[in-house]
């Protein structure tokens, strides 16, 4: 997909791919070369590997409809390539393809060149760069009704 194109959807909602499990709707925070950001309501923040995305869908009526606010303190990690991001993702829980039978969650723990090395469970799992589609980790929005609770939970406990 053209970057220039993609630029110009930061900030929107979009649903990336039409359908099927590798498809989500979110927030486009960033777009680099190689790779793309998306924020969602339930899975947080996705790593997209463009060369795999097929399309992106901007619903021009229903723009309010998926409400996501970003919050101005909300930090993500960001890096010039997909590579960097995997990079960044070292030692820290992720799960890789997030739909379908190729769904793999674990340690990331190693970053070659040509593959990554997952821990998951008691399996060492290597899997081409170029087969991941897209990855995530444990960043999500924090919910207003969660906030609200724990409001509430800490004007009960005092």
């Amino acid at each position: 997909m053209n970057k220039k194109m993609m630029l110009s959807l930061v900030d929107r909602v979009v649903k990336v791919d039409r359908g099927g499990p590798e498809s989500r709707i979110g927030k486009l925070l960033a777009v680099q070369d190689d790779h793309l950001t998306l924020l969602t309501d339930n899975d947080g923040i996705i790593y997209y590997n463009t060369q795999h995305i097929k399309s992106l869908t901007i619903n021009t009526k229903n723009q309010d409809q998926v409400n996501i606010e970003v919050p101005e303190d909300f930090e993500f990690i960001q890096a010039d390539d997909f590579k960097g991001v995997l990079r960044n993702l070292t030692l820290r829980w992720v799960k890789i393809n997030r739909g379908g039978p190729e769904t793999l969650e674990g340690v990331m723990d190693y970053v070659d060149d040509d593959y990554i090395t997952i821990v998951s469970n008691e399996e060492i799992i290597r899997i081409s760069l170029f087969h991941i589609r897209n990855i995530s980790y444990g960043v999500k929005l924090p919910k207003e009704d969660e906030a609200e609770n724990k409001n509430e939970s800490k004007k009960d406990s005092e």
